[in-house]
């Protein structure tokens, strides 16, 4: 086991538990790597290595942790854990598909003291849902929504929008008012992973997203004090970049399920860093002193116009995979800036979503997976 320090730092306040690349949906925008086959189930964390991830974190300073995936339901062992992160003091969020999920099952979390359900739709309908999902999974989430609202938790539900449902904006909060959820997240989707492949297909216009905005905002106005919704905008439309993460290895820690450890669940395709694995070493040790966790701290990195800009300090220069992936180096300003020496490419992605191409969408699934 790689040391620890006591170097003072930002703790990691949010963990997040990739818990498996499993997963029964092929969604088009998912953020696995695009290569998830090749990290097989034999490969993941066992229920111990989990156990003592989470106490680490949690003596680490972490308070909110997210088991997620893939499909964290695959896990036989989810129950335990969940009862481990109840007994550290974790405020504790299920993000799931509900696939794999069952009202017996729902029961099992509440009893073991898991705080939060969070249920992924793709559509208002069932139709275009079981369509971007690559498989038939609509009237289960219904039926699993319901389940999560008898069982006492609050209603969450997150529909990610892009250019085949952001027209569906009005049915889906219309479904949410249905089911009676508490909370929706309607967030367009973040180009990385699969979506950034499918980017062309995905990306909705900008005429799309001003009328899904003034529809967001009148359901808004409408369901104040009712229903809180929450309307995520791609940041390729704005002129100044996201503070991603709040900034490299501030507040977010990703653990992978093979054990890698990240400062955001994307980071793992940006080259020249080797990211340590809580397999070999502490959480400790990775959060404070591993050099892939300290590459992007502070400013020293930054390159112009990001080092003199007196924003930096809000926005961090941007997400450091969107600047690799849109410029082939991670140390550049976010292209989505629009002082980036970069910003023609954001520019012409976002023109091209009044025209896009109509090829299919390049589902996420182990076949196409060996394309990359």
């Amino acid at each position: 086991m790689v040391g620890s320090t006591t170097r003072p730092l930002p703790k990691p306040l949010w963990l997040l538990a990739e818990l498996t690349y499993a997963c029964p949906l092929q969604c088009a925008y998912c953020s696995n790597p695009l290569d998830f086959n090749r990290y097989s189930r034999s490969q993941e964390l066992t229920t111990d290595q989990w156990i003592r991830v989470l106490k680490e974190a949690r003596q680490l300073g972490a308070l909110q942790l997210g088991f997620s995936g893939g499909e964290p339901l695959v896990r036989t062992d989810l129950e335990q854990l969940i009862a481990e992160a109840r007994q550290l003091g974790y405020y504790s969020n299920l993000i799931t598909s509900a696939i794999g999920m069952d009202e017996a099952r729902v029961a099992a979390f509440r009893q073991a003291g898991l705080d939060h359900i969070q249920i992924s739709f793709q559509a208002s309908e069932e139709t275009l849902n079981d369509q971007l999902a690559g498989t038939t999974t609509f009237q289960h989430k219904l039926a699993m929504a319901q389940a999560v609202k008898k069982h006492g938790y609050p209603m969450v539900l997150c529909f990610v929008l892009h250019r085949h449902n952001i027209e569906q904006i009005a049915d889906i909060l219309e479904l949410a008012i249905q089911l009676e959820a508490d909370y929706v997240e309607l967030a367009t989707a973040q180009y990385y992973g699969w979506a950034w492949v499918n980017r062309e297909q995905l990306m909705p216009s900008q005429a799309q997203l001003v009328e899904g905005e003034k529809i967001a905002h009148a359901y808004q106005e409408r369901m104040k004090g009712k229903m809180k919704i929450y309307y995520v905008v791609p940041d390729y439309y704005e002129k100044r970049p996201k503070a991603c993460m709040n900034g490299w290895g501030a507040v977010f820690l990703t653990i992978a399920p093979d054990g890698t450890a990240l400062p955001c669940h994307e980071a793992r395709q940006l080259p020249g860093l080797t990211f340590p694995n809580v397999k070999e070493a502490s959480v400790e040790w990775i959060w404070n002193d591993s050099p892939a966790f300290n590459r992007y701290r502070g400013d020293e990195w930054m390159k112009e116009p990001c080092r003199s800009c007196p924003e930096k300090s809000k926005d961090f220069g941007g997400c450091r995979c969107q600047a690799y992936l849109l410029t082939g180096d991670a140390c550049e300003a976010d292209p989505v800036c629009e002082l980036s020496p970069h910003h023609d490419k954001v520019v012409d992605i976002i023109n091209r979503a009044d025209n896009p191409k109509n090829t299919p969408l390049i589902l996420r699934n182990p076949q196409n997976a060996k394309r990359f």
